[in-house]
């Protein structure tokens, strides 16, 4: 089932019971809640990874409110290597989302060989809703439709085992090095 309201993500994930779970699939995104801090990670090579400033607090907020009630958070990334410089900016804060109390693994692309992979990033919610998460070529969320919840429970089932796949062959971020 499609619906037809844009979904809030913030809605979506104060309503997951057991878990939320991100695919990423791009090696680069051009959102603009962090072309601020992407640019000045660039301009200096460091970045923000204090997890009570203004650019982290509402992400850390969420993240501690949804595992205090018992939420699953895990996060996969799929990356080419070497990594893009977009790559090496979310590794470098990397270490914010696992202190809040996700787990994060790295998978590099050519070790997902074999497999079949969604096209589209996307959130699982308790197995039973899927927030897809549509990017244009340059990595700016699609004008038309950025996000798009489906709860088809067929699409979900076969999305969840895809990314399960992935989970199984991903390094988890402490032992992920950058190339």
């Amino acid at each position: 089932m499609q619906q037809s309201e844009p979904p809030r993500f913030d809605e979506l994930l104060a309503s997951a019971r057991r878990s939320a779970i991100h695919l990423e699939l791009r090696d680069g995104y051009a959102v603009p809640d962090e072309a601020a801090d992407y640019q000045g990670w660039r301009e200096t090579g460091e970045r923000d990874v204090d997890p009570a400033s203004p650019y982290w607090s509402p992400w850390v907020t969420m993240v501690q409110a949804a595992t205090a009630r018992g939420v699953a958070m895990r996060r996969v990334r799929v990356v080419s290597e070497p990594v893009s410089d977009y790559i090496r900016y979310e590794h470098a804060g990397t270490v914010v989302n696992v202190g809040a109390g996700e787990d994060v693994r790295w998978l590099p692309r050519d070790q997902a060989v074999g497999l079949l992979l969604p096209v589209v990033d996307g959130w699982i919610f308790d197995d039973e809703q899927l927030l897809l998460n549509h990017f244009d070529g340059d990595g700016r969320w699609a004008d038309q439709r950025p996000m798009e919840l489906r709860t088809d429970p067929a699409l979900v089932r076969a999305y969840a085992a895809a990314v399960e796949t992935l989970w199984d062959r991903a390094i988890p971020h402490d032992q992920y090095k950058i190339r």
